[in-house]
């Protein structure tokens, strides 16, 4: 009867963060198609626009890390109140700003908060899942996320529309007040207390003899070039290369991008199958080995047919590595070490994602659009490739 009792709640706990998460993140769709308008009215340069993501990205990159601390040594609910709590101020502060650089800095505080609520949210997910279903936990969540960042985009729209640039930031402010509230009262502390405070600060060198291990430096290679591969090619270079080479306008563009979009959605499930059934490692190897055979059949495509095919692989891969490397994470750190893992997990990715985007745009100008894709897709096959050959521990115990 216990057991069943705790199904139940764990249940309803996946059910409750899922919703959550789904504010948030539909918050955040909510002012992605407004910001660079918003910004251009300050009367900024089109690279000063882009600081306004790059600003929020850096901020989730510096504090993924103590983001993991905290939940470590305070619980989970500080995340999952506090991100939302600090993602209203930066959006109001945003809806507010009089300038660009009072935009640029709750631009950062609304990326402190992302990295508080993500951080978090994941945390709770492992703390909660039975350990065979961590990557079906993670999925959920990650549906949920990926309804909320497609829904949102429309709707902000919509009420730039209707009210103003600035209107969509104050919605924003308004749904993660909202979270924060449901997550104070719908979800209960998860951190275990079966540890004591100290054995929460572990040495340095226990944390050390995990950050270099072949384990942990494969998942964060394999991380890194994925995130990399979706801001860095995906998102930058394959609309200019739909442009260049194809002549597609932009309604062709977002066509391939909602469709993709939604092809994610129902790439998680035989993912989390695969994951459970056939094994973590393979699962982030062909993630990191389709990923980079897409990046690569998009940079030789001439034809619309190829370029579609490409990118559909390219989903393939990026697609199914959401669930079982968080689980591969979770196995891999001890329990009084799991937010600081999640931190170090999540930091990895947001390198990826900060650093790709320049440098992949630095070789398509400095040598070709064709090199850039090249070098991208062979790098994320070739971390793919080698954590099979890297990961045969799964655990590493103090």
């Amino acid at each position: 009867m216990h057991t069943l009792i705790k199904k139940i709640r764990d249940g309803e706990q996946l059910l409750v963060l899922c919703f959550a998460t789904f504010l948030v993140m539909a918050g955040q769709g909510v002012v992605g198609p407004v910001l660079p308008l918003y910004a251009s009215n300050f009367g900024v340069s089109t690279s000063v626009v882009g600081l306004t993501l790059t600003v929020f990205a850096l901020a989730r990159l510096i504090l993924n890390i103590p983001a993991g601390i905290i939940a470590d040594r305070f619980g989970r609910r500080v995340l999952l109140v506090g991100g939302p709590v600090l993602t209203s101020i930066g959006m109001f502060g945003s809806g507010l700003a009089t300038g660009i650089g009072s935009l640029l800095m709750w631009r950062f505080v609304a990326g402190a908060g992302s990295a508080f609520y993500m951080s978090g949210a994941l945390i709770y997910l492992i703390d909660i899942a039975p350990p065979n279903r961590r990557a079906r936990y993670v999925a959920t969540n990650q549906w949920a996320l990926s309804v909320g960042v497609a829904m949102g985009p429309g709707i902000g729209g919509l009420v730039a529309e209707r009210w103003g640039l600035a209107a969509p930031f104050y919605l924003v402010g308004v749904l993660a007040v909202f979270a924060a509230t449901y997550a104070i009262c719908r979800l209960p502390e998860t951190r275990t207390l079966t540890a004591s405070p100290t054995d929460s600060t572990k040495p340095k060198g226990e944390v050390a003899q995990i950050v270099k291990s072949l384990p942990f430096l494969a998942i964060a290679f394999v991380t890194a070039t994925i995130f990399m591969t979706r801001a860095g090619t995906r998102a930058t270079l394959v609309p200019l290369q739909a442009d260049a080479n194809l002549g597609w306008g932009p309604g062709e563009i977002g066509l391939v991008f909602t469709a993709t979009g939604v092809m994610t959605l129902f790439t998680l499930w035989p993912a989390t199958w695969a994951t459970e059934n056939i094994g973590q490692g393979w699962v982030i190897a062909f993630s990191g080995v389709a990923a980079g055979l897409g990046t690569l059949v998009i940079a030789y495509s001439g034809t619309s047919l190829w370029f579609i095919t490409g990118n559909v692989i390219l989903t393939l891969g990026t697609g199914t590595a959401g669930p079982a490397p968080a689980a591969f994470v979770a196995d891999l750190f001890p329990e009084h070490l799991r937010g600081l893992g999640v931190g170090l997990y999540r930091s990895a990715g947001d390198v990826g994602f900060v650093i790709g985007p320049p440098a992949l745009g630095w070789i398509s100008d400095s040598f070709s659009m064709a090199a850039a894709f090249q070098i991208a897709g062979f790098l994320v096959a070739i971390a793919g490739a080698l954590f099979v050959m890297c990961t045969h521990r799964t655990r590493l115990r103090s």
